[in-house]
């Protein structure tokens, strides 16, 4: 599966629009992350437990929208875009989508 942020896949052409496709996930913080990125923000520097947090939301995310765009038959999904948002307190919803097609 081709996937790309521009409406074209360079080198290729688009025979079939099957729509849109999308994948997302919600995430809650875990107490013992918390604890950790707590001190990490008493001295400074890249919170890693919810660097390596959103890092899995992501690939969770991309991996829902891709199944659903197989199971359209797609070859390549364009116009990829991430999303983000809290949807309540400790808890972020990750959000992909894009329009699945099919290549010559």
């Amino acid at each position: 599966m081709i996937l790309v942020t521009t409406d074209s896949v360079e080198g290729r052409r688009i025979t079939a629009v099957l729509g849109m496709v999308r994948g997302n996930t919600v995430r809650a913080r875990m107490f013992g992350r918390d604890i950790l990125a707590g001190m990490r923000g008493l001295v400074g520097g890249e919170v890693i437990e919810y660097t390596k947090l959103m890092a899995e939301s992501r690939e969770q995310a991309l991996d829902r929208m891709v199944e659903e765009a197989t199971n359209l038959g797609a070859d390549a999904i364009v116009g990829l875009r991430f999303a983000t948002s809290e949807v309540m307190n400790h808890a972020a919803e990750v959000l992909v989508y894009g329009t699945a097609v099919r290549l010559e």
